[in-house]
């Protein structure tokens, strides 16, 4: 028996005008500033508006590099720091020195749940056994290092600084869940929100109407792959988290 079966080319992804904060740019590199809701590149259910379009608009020869640059991803709702490359040499370069964990990332986060001191979560990631969009710790997983310290502590929630030797889907989602501190508004490993008991009604609007996963990455840190100087970035909490983290003092 012969079966034949012809298959749709992949759609070209084409270049859109949005709005990116590019916070660095030389010839080899760009460095943006992603905003929450914009997803990276595009894939089912997001064929268009996504980083990758936006790219293509703010360098037509990104097109000639794989990815269109992109050297590694956020989630959509994550917020932060990305590198670009904008040479083929240039994204080679980078998701070498990535894989050989040779860029510095370093993550804030806001979890549910007071921690009593920082450490390494090392656990192997892989997909759920029956939830297939979402990841899981499992014991033939891949293996997934994180490492977190905590930045400030509230009286139900702690903000966290976190960093990564690994880069696997979801892994810092997955991990604090893991642990049962799961990153406040996180819509797939948070569950029910926690409103903390007898916390000021503005801290339970803020809790209840948090639009996202508190996750930003605010720094950045790698070796350039042309000059072989070091360079670091840093971003700001963006302004819903900035909000977050003010109730929560508010609340002490």
């Amino acid at each position: 028996m012969r079966i034949e079966a012809q298959l749709e080319p992949e759609a070209a992804v084409t270049a859109e005008p949005l709005p990116v904060e590019v916070v660095y740019q030389d010839e080899a590199l760009f460095v943006i500033d992603k905003p929450p809701g914009l997803v990276v590149h595009p894939g089912a259910g997001n064929p268009r508006h996504t980083l990758q379009n936006a790219l293509l608009a703010l360098d037509p020869r990104l097109a000639l590099v794989p990815r269109a640059g992109l050297v590694h991803r956020l989630d959509r709702d994550t917020s932060g720091l990305m590198v670009i490359a904008r040479t083929v040499e240039a994204h080679r370069s980078l998701v070498a020195a990535l894989a050989a964990r040779e860029v510095g990332r370093m993550y804030l986060a806001v979890c549910t749940g007071v921690m009593t001191g920082g450490r390494t979560v090392e656990e192997p990631i892989g997909r759920h056994r029956t939830l297939r969009t979402r990841m899981a710790v499992r014991s033939d997983g891949r293996p997934a290092i994180t490492h977190y310290r905590i930045e400030r502590r509230f009286r139900a929630h702690t903000l966290l600084r976190v960093t990564l030797e690994t880069g696997r889907t979801h892994q810092i989602r997955v991990h604090l869940a893991h642990l049962g501190f799961p990153i406040v508004g996180d819509p797939v490993y948070g569950g029910r929100r926690r409103i903390p008991k007898g916390c000021s009604p503005a801290l339970a609007a803020e809790l209840q109407s948090f639009p996202r996963q508190a996750l930003h990455a605010a720094l950045l840190r790698l070796m350039h792959p042309v000059t072989q100087r070091e360079h670091e970035w840093r971003s700001p909490l963006p302004d819903d988290m900035q909000g977050l983290v003010a109730a929560l003092e508010a609340d002490r």
